[in-house]
């Protein structure tokens, strides 16, 4: 534990930071598993509706630096290419 106060605060924020981070990126994995499950399932409609929640799940996560913009991209267009293959 540092000694400092200024750096024990940055210890704290740090962590509140990773913890927020953390969860905002395992709730993103969470939305494309889902989206995955509807392709598999090969319900058109609910993959559609997955489909529009990933992908401003995935926007989001890249606004705020969680993934890069190319990753997020990415993954995108393997989304909508599995959404294109269901018919």
């Amino acid at each position: 534990m540092p000694n400092i106060k200024s750096v024990m605060k940055n210890d704290i924020k740090s962590k509140a930071l990773n913890a927020k981070n953390k969860a905002e990126k395992s709730a993103m994995k969470t939305v494309l598993k889902k989206f995955d499950a509807a392709v598999v399932s090969g319900d058109k409609e609910a993959a559609n509706a997955a489909f529009q929640a990933a992908v401003k799940s995935v926007d989001s996560a890249a606004g705020k630096g969680l993934i890069h913009k190319n990753k997020a991209a990415h993954q995108k267009s393997a989304m909508a290419k599995k959404l294109n293959a269901l018919g």
